[in-house]
Order: structure tokens, then sequence, then C-alpha cells
């Protein structure tokens, strides 16, 4: 497995622990946001990934009666919309560097999507949208799934990386990694957004099991919060972590590197894509090689009885 036409071999990846702030306004968003992108561009990093939701600490630019009000707060969010674009945008060329933006609900065919902005190192752009609600989504928020997977190659010198986004609950099923894996990805990157050390494990049990199925690397960029100020993100947990499947010379445990438990800033990885792809072709077991026989002999389960009732006590 030699990956897509003019692929890449190594690549260095950054995944930002990042936390939420009351912002006093516009331009200190602005500010924050260039000092992360300069801080991990400054470290070597080509794509740089910011967790689920990061911008709703955009919230604290809004009046103060829709910081708890999160079904209010969705249209009033849209008038950040455009700016949050061309920044991205602007740093992403500015530093020539791939950007996954932090999630954003966008309004969208009448709802409002959660939808991760991708940008290239020249400002090019697409996107990514969410298609599995968490409860809290569907049932509070009345976020709406998104519809269709994308992948997205990145210009490095060398070749490109094809990469996937899959938000948060969406790493927690095969479906859009293995269509995103099938259209040439080598990486899965897994912004989120978790309230508790369930919700993150959750995700990270996820991620990981979409690197050992589809034998990529995943990188995961967890929002840090603790921000009673706002309904939307008043809590936030995790650890930035890079997963591989475990197999020859990748490590054994399937953690590339991982930070410290709600521990801000960048994690700073070299991915060398020669492994997973080597692990493909040639690992000790072949899940890429054996995905559609897995699924052929997944057949209807049918019920066996271990003896009769049990007699009454």
């Amino acid at each position: 497995m030699t990956g897509h036409e003019g692929s890449v071999e190594r690549v260095r990846v950054a995944a930002a622990a990042y936390p939420v702030d009351f912002l006093a306004d516009w331009a200190a968003f602005e500010a924050k946001l260039t000092r992360w992108v300069a801080d991990a561009a400054g470290q070597g990093a080509q794509l740089l990934v910011f967790p689920e939701y990061a911008p709703l600490e955009l919230v604290s630019l809004l009046p103060t009666d829709l910081h708890h009000d999160v079904i209010g707060m969705r249209p009033a969010l849209q008038a950040f919309v455009p700016e949050f674009v061309a920044l991205h945008a602007r740093l992403a060329r500015e530093y020539g560097v791939g950007i996954v933006a932090g999630s954003y609900p966008v309004a969208h065919a009448g709802a409002f999507v959660n939808r991760a902005f991708v940008f290239g190192p020249d400002g090019t752009q697409g996107h990514q949208d969410k298609l599995l609600m968490t409860r809290f989504e569907a049932e509070e928020w009345h976020v709406a799934p998104g519809e269709g997977a994308a992948v997205f190659d990145l210009p490095l010198p060398g070749g490109t990386l094809r990469f996937g986004v899959a938000i948060c609950y969406d790493s927690e099923f095969p479906g859009l990694a293995r269509a995103q894996a099938e259209a040439g990805a080598e990486l899965l990157v897994v912004p989120s957004f978790t309230g508790s050390r369930a919700g993150f494990t959750r995700v990270r049990v996820g991620s990981m099991a979409r690197a050992l199925e589809n034998q990529l690397y995943a990188l995961h960029a967890p929002l840090i919060a603790d921000a009673p100020w706002t309904y939307a993100v008043e809590d936030a947990h995790g650890a930035a972590g890079v997963y591989a499947p475990s197999d020859n010379g990748l490590p054994e445990d399937g953690v590339v590197a991982q930070l410290g438990w709600n521990e801000p800033g960048w994690l700073v990885t070299d991915l060398d894509l020669t492994l997973t792809r080597h692990a493909r072709a040639d690992g000790h077991v072949l899940n890429w090689r054996d995905r559609h026989i897995g699924v052929s002999r997944a057949v209807p389960a049918g019920v066996v009885a271990l003896g009769g009732a049990p007699e009454p006590a």
C-alpha cells in the first residue's frame, strides 16, 4: 500500500487542547488565534487542528442574556462567520499551513449544522459537517446533521496528505471514517467537545478503533473549558492525542503521543505514513484488507439455547 498517487511520506501535525476564554472583543479572539497558529507553525507543524465548538468562546461577545440561551445564540453567532472564515484563511496563507478550524454552528438550509471549516496553505476553503448529533445537540440545541463525507488534499513538500475529519460523536461509528479511508484518507482528525472523562473516553476509544480498523493515524483535538458563564461550553475536558494501529514499527499501545489530562497547548507530532502503509500491506493483521470479509461474514445472529429454563429456587 503506497497511498494515493503523489502522497507524502511524512507530515508534522498539531492537535490543539484549546482552552475557552471570556473575550473582551473580536480583536482579543483574533489575537489569541493568531498566537496559537504562530506557535504551531513555529514548531514546524504543517496541519493544525482545533477542537469542536472552540469558537463558542465568541458567545462572550454576545449580549449577556444570550450566554445561556442555546437557541437564541445560534442566529446571533452567524454575525461572526464571515470574519471567522476570513481570519482562518488569512492565517493559513500567512503561515503556509493547513488548518482545521474549530467547528461552528452554521446556518444552512433552514437549520443549523455543526461545521468544521478546512483551509489550505493558500487560503483555499472546504468543510466537513458533523453527521451524527449527540443528545445535547439534537434535543436541546436543535443542531441538525449535515450531509456527505469529504477528504482533503493538503499540499506539502514532496507530495500531498489526504485526510478526513470526523467531529466528536462521528468518530464513535465506523461509517464516516470508512468512507474517508476508501477515498484515500491516511489520517483521520477528530475535533471533540466532551463534558466529562467518560465522554472523552468514548471519543478516544472511537478514534483508536477507527485507526485500528482502517490502519491509519487518528489525531484527537479536545476542547478544554471551565466557563460557567455560558451553558454552551460550560465544562469541557480531555487530552490531546495521536493514535495508530498497533503493528510493526508503531506503538504497542496504539498511542503515538499525548498531552496530560486537561493540559492546554499544542501536541505537535511527526507522522511516518510509510509505517501505516506497511501495516496495511504486510502487518501482523490485515484489518484494512479484510474489511469486506468482516462485513460479509457478519450475517444475522441466530439464538442458541444453552439448556432449558432454570428450576425455581
